[in-house]
């Protein structure tokens, strides 16, 4: 499979229904809304108008389209779902077009107003939705027929993956799982010689995430006995930072409840485990702001930067930022940075964490902690990608391991970016001790699952407040 080809297609397409549309909307104005205007017929000319009008409308609904996500999942679309969000999105831009750029002209009367928006909306949704519905349907079809496959990993070795295994591959229209092999969770618990007659047996839970990097595996269906299920935590806390989709087989209390959502009419009934905290539309606002707060910060405050700079220089001996590794984003590790607030040394003894009277905090640095000023140099980490301005705290992989051992689900929290300020941190400030931390720990999770534009602007308030109270510890 060629996904950027795939997205090319897509793009290629968007772009030249944008500009059809745009075009006979333009010539529509031409032959029935100006002559009402001007009294005469006008004659269609493209004039230097046009051009500048069809170079940046397509791209507008281009950026549009990516900011929402249109763009990820290319082989895994709905059509029907498609056609529904198509169908919002040509409503949206369309008026945001409409107010824009056609408002402001002069009208003989305001049935004018709703012509255009009524040409333009059913020109612009009529061929976007037709180009994509022909992309989509011969993907589907190639999906349906086996061509177009996807590495999907099996864990299980006993019935249940017997089961699914058989029943997948007997659908008269696939799913598109191509499967590459199967695990199986325990040793002591064996697996099933007829499953392995059809499936290679290529390894063990512990070697997971060196066998999905080797396979390409896109996919991970977990398909384990009643007596495993034990397991099933773990398995997904060991997936947390895989970019793949994981899904597993439901039992009947899932089906009642209503967890089992269908998907698909010839695929197998099964619970995909959602990956998708926030809708893609608002993790792009999120990151615009983001970047726009942070370049605010670091050009507009910069005197504050140098002042505190020159304090922290003046008041202790030492660089006056002070870096070191955290572990962020997909568990990737990267360098947070910070104003100086303990003496050079501190961790002379290996890593620890600070209490309220520790000695190794500086004078100056007590002062900036409790206002949270150490903080503001990660708007570069921010900046860059390496951060949110709200987000779990990041840690040191030192306390990191003491931390799962005590609550194995920390990793959920490296699924999104970490942040300068958190709910966690607005609650508990600086964790003195690990027991802290897995305190602590509970809220971000509960924050991650409720991630949310209105929860952010809640935590940055009251962050605002504990900084201009100085109730940081």
């Amino acid at each position: 499979m060629n996904k950027k080809l795939q997205v090319s297609k897509y793009i290629t397409a968007d772009l030249s229904s944008s500009i059809i549309a745009w075009t006979l909307f333009y010539i529509f104005r031409k032959l029935y809304i100006e002559p009402e205007k001007f009294g005469k017929e006008i004659p269609i000319i493209f004039e230097k108008q046009f051009f500048w009008s069809v170079l940046f409308i397509p791209l507008f609904w281009l950026l549009m389209y990516s900011l929402t996500g249109t763009y990820k999942n290319i082989y895994r679309k709905s059509r029907l779902k498609e056609m529904g969000q198509t169908f919002l999105y040509s409503v949206v831009g369309v008026l945001f077009i409409f107010f824009a750029f056609i408002l402001d002209d002069t009208i003989v009367s305001y049935k004018n107003y709703y012509q255009s928006i009524l040409v333009l909306f059913s020109l612009h949704f009529f061929l976007t939705g037709s180009f994509r519905l022909i992309l989509s349907s011969i993907t589907n079809k190639r999906v349906h027929n086996r061509i177009i496959g996807f590495n999907t990993l099996l864990i299980g070795s006993n019935e249940n993956a017997l089961k699914l295994f058989n029943d997948m591959e007997n659908l008269h229209v696939s799913s598109g799982n191509k499967f590459i092999g199967f695990v199986h969770v325990d040793n002591k618990n064996g697996y099933s010689h007829l499953l392995i007659k059809k499936l290679p047996h290529i390894g063990e839970l512990a070697d997971l995430k060196t066998i999905i990097d080797v396979h390409k595996i896109e996919e991970v269906i977990i398909a384990i006995e009643s007596f495993e299920h034990d397991n099933i935590w773990k398995i997904v806390n060991d997936l947390e930072n895989e970019n793949i989709i994981i899904k597993i087989i439901p039992d009947m209390y899932d089906i009642l409840s209503g967890s089992v959502k269908m998907s698909s009419i010839f695929g197998a009934p099964l619970i995909e485990i959602s990956r998708e905290i926030m809708p893609a539309w608002e993790q792009s606002v999120k990151r615009i702001f983001d970047i726009t707060v942070s370049l605010l910060v670091l050009i507009f405050f910069s005197w504050v930067y140098l002042l505190l700079a020159i304090a922290i220089k003046l008041g202790s001996k030492g660089s006056a930022f002070y870096s070191h590794e955290r572990i962020g984003w997909h568990g990737k590790p990267f360098f947070i940075h910070k104003f100086r607030s303990m003496y050079t040394d501190a961790e002379k003894n290996g890593p620890s964490l600070s209490s309220k009277e520790d000695a190794r905090i500086t004078p100056l640095g007590k002062f900036l902690r409790k206002v949270r000023l150490d903080e503001i140099p990660q708007f570069y980490n921010v900046l860059i990608g390496e951060m949110s301005i709200v987000g779990p705290r990041p840690e040191r992989q030192f306390f990191i391991d003491q931390i799962v051992k005590i609550a194995p689900h920390y990793s959920h929290l490296h699924k999104v970016r970490p942040g300068i300020t958190s709910w966690g941190q607005v609650k508990y400030g600086y964790a003195e001790n690990v027991e802290q931390m897995v305190d602590r720990l509970k809220y971000d999770v509960i924050y991650i699952e409720n991630m949310a534009l209105g929860v952010d602007l809640k935590i940055l308030f009251y962050t605002a407040l504990i900084v201009i109270q100085g109730r940081g510890k």
